[in-house]
């Protein structure tokens, strides 16, 4: 059933009689009981029933409405609770009618360790090591940046505790001057822990003492006739004021979000600015799923609810609109965040420059964004066109294999629709129990294996189905899906031309016996060529983790006596294959569970190999 078919009609009046006046959110569901909104209400009773009023439900409400079967509602004991339960919903259930903030990978921050000689590192996920974390950073490209930028300034080690363990000279970035080498013992712990000082103020935000500090310790340098040193720091404190000068936010001591949307049709960007102990920490845009059109104010509420249910919010936002439930708002932030949250929709002087660049980079991305759509829009009405579809296609999938002299085989299924790649939705399959580079039997079992779990409503039905190969590989997607009885799925073949060259491809169709033509340059064999590119890259990125794996697991398994978990324990503390064959008998032997004699074993293993 098509999930635009209108509802049963659903006795409204009685569920409303019934319906508790309580703080509470409210979930309405389609024929196809599937949830296509989500709301929270100070009063169930009450808003739940202005949808049915015809003079206070907007044309989009009425639209919503003809297609509820059932409403389900859940009770809070505070409005405050039923915010957070409603965004806890709209993030996994992602509803029609809602904004939905896609789902975005946890941020950055920089880990500096509570180590003797601490190192310092990009940390994602989870804070559980015990040692200090600053950030968040907007992106891991910032983190690395500013990682890259202390390294510069400080010469703290970023290397792994693993690697750090196992050195037995100094390695790169001791040479050129990047590190210190305290794993060889070639700096004093006083002066390594000073440089760690310097890297936690200037992380701080404490850029102005930092500099007075080196200030007095170059003239102290200078006074003792250390010209030497005293010239490093005078090199050091020119370029911490060129990396403050850049980064330093007037006026700005604390930790502050500027948060802009620009709003336009049925999309909306929202433009988010990290300020995190006075320094600018970068920007990121974001684009919220929503299906009608929303003001800015509704899609900034939104967002900050959503965006901060599971991080917490700096001491003060800073909105490009005014949000209608902004005491709420506040409220609920400061609760998850346990400290005070304002959210300032007005701000003048330094603070209103910053919000205009919001607003400005919100609107470019946001015109950017439009432009590819519309391109995107175009190419598909063109694949309609060239592959003479009755429809517009939704939603098209791709596969490819990719395998070394048939070894490790893994395919690839990438999903496209019509807002571009559909990530979430990629899967890979490694190949088992077939012939090794039979790649007729390794797109049958991929095919197979994907589409059994369409039948078991995993996922959804392409319009098209892509196929990185000619007529073997086509006739064997398609015997698959036949034995799946699975019938409405149009099968192309991408068959590379004669010079293997982008926009020489040949189409292979079911029925066809003569390769489809398509015209060159058109806007569909573009988009043909990115889905099969895409494919391709997740193939072979996939392959390569696959027999990398294989190739450390197999040097290890031929070895008498070390079993799966001691195979793990090894690669885990020393880092790697590389680690380990680097590591003397002694380093082995004080892996818990490794004897002398079988630390004996994997030294010569990595040593005697060639006979030598």
């Amino acid at each position: 059933m098509d999930s635009d078919t209108p509802a049963p009609v659903f006795d409204s009046t009685t569920f409303l009689k019934n319906l508790t006046t309580l703080p509470g959110i409210y979930k309405m569901y389609n024929a196809q009981d599937e949830i296509i909104y989500v709301g929270k209400a100070k009063n169930l009773r009450n808003r739940v029933s202005s949808y049915y009023k015809n003079q206070s439900a907007s044309p989009k409400q009425q639209v919503m409405m003809a297609k509820v079967a059932r409403i389900e509602v859940t009770v809070t004991h505070t409005e405050g609770e039923a915010l957070l339960l409603e965004c806890q919903q709209i993030k996994r259930h992602k509803p029609r009618y809602n904004i939905c903030l896609r789902d975005d990978k946890s941020f950055p921050y920089i880990y500096l360790s509570d180590h003797e000689f601490p190192q310092i590192a990009l940390h994602r996920g989870a804070k559980k090591k015990s040692g200090k974390y600053f950030g968040p950073y907007p992106s891991s490209t910032a983190a690395k940046e500013s990682l890259k930028l202390l390294q510069k300034l400080f010469p703290v080690r970023q290397c792994e505790d693993t690697v750090y363990n196992t050195r037995t000279r100094p390695c790169l970035q001791h040479q050129i001057g990047r590190c210190t080498a305290p794993c060889v013992g070639l700096v004093d712990k006083a002066v390594y822990a000073q440089d760690v000082a310097h890297t936690v103020m200037f992380l701080d935000g404490r850029g102005g003492a930092l500099i007075g500090q080196l200030i007095t310790q170059m003239e102290q340098a200078s006074a003792a006739l250390e010209f030497e040193q005293a010239a490093a720091f005078r090199d050091q404190i020119g370029r911490l004021r060129t990396v403050l000068e850049k980064n330093y936010v007037q006026g700005e001591k604390g930790n502050v979000d500027i948060i802009a949307c620009a709003s336009q049709q049925n999309l909306a960007c929202v433009q988010v600015f990290f300020i995190r102990n006075g320094q600018q920490l970068g920007n990121k845009a974001y684009f919220p799923s929503m299906l009608d059109e929303h003001d800015p104010g509704a899609v900034l509420q939104a967002f900050i609810a959503q965006y901060y249910l599971d991080r917490p919010a700096p001491q003060e936002l800073i909105v490009s609109h005014e949000l209608e439930e902004i005491e709420l708002l506040t409220e609920v932030l400061g609760n998850q965040a346990k400290h005070a949250v304002t959210i300032s929709p007005r701000v003048r002087g330094e603070r209103a420059k910053w919000l205009q660049m919001a607003m400005t980079n919100a609107g470019l991305s946001l015109a950017a964004k439009l432009a590819d759509k519309q391109s995107l829009h175009g190419r598909f009405l063109s694949l309609q066109q060239q592959l003479r579809c009755p429809d517009i296609p939704k939603r098209l999938e791709c596969f490819d294999i990719s395998h070394t002299q048939g070894d490790q085989t893994v395919a690839s299924c990438v999903v496209f629709d019509q807002n571009g790649p559909v990530k979430s939705a990629y899967r890979r399959f490694n190949i088992e129990g077939i012939t090794g580079g039979d790649d007729y039997a390794a797109i049958n079992q991929a095919v197979a294996r994907r589409y059994k779990r369409l039948q078991q409503g995993e996922h959804p039905a392409p319009d098209i189905l892509f196929i990185d190969g000619g007529k073997g590989q086509v006739q064997a997607a398609q015997k698959a899906l036949a034995e799946l009885a699975i019938n409405n799925v149009m099968i192309v073949g991408v068959a590379k031309g004669a010079d293997r060259k982008p926009g020489m491809e040949k189409l292979i169709l079911v029925d066809q016996e003569q390769p489809l033509d398509i015209t060159a340059g058109a806007g569909g064999l573009l988009l043909i060529q990115h889905i099969r590119d895409e494919a391709h890259r997740f193939a072979v990125t996939g392959h390569r983790q696959r027999r990398g794996k294989t190739k450390k697991q197999s040097s290890l398994e031929s070895i008498a006596g070390l079993g799966p978990k001691r195979r793990q324990q090894l690669l885990k503390q020393f880092g790697g294959l590389q680690g380990i064959a680097q590591a003397g008998t002694d380093a082995l032997c004080s892996i818990d569970g490794i004897s002398r004699q079988l630390a004996q074993r994997i030294y010569e293993h990595f040593h005697h190999q060639d006979g030598n």
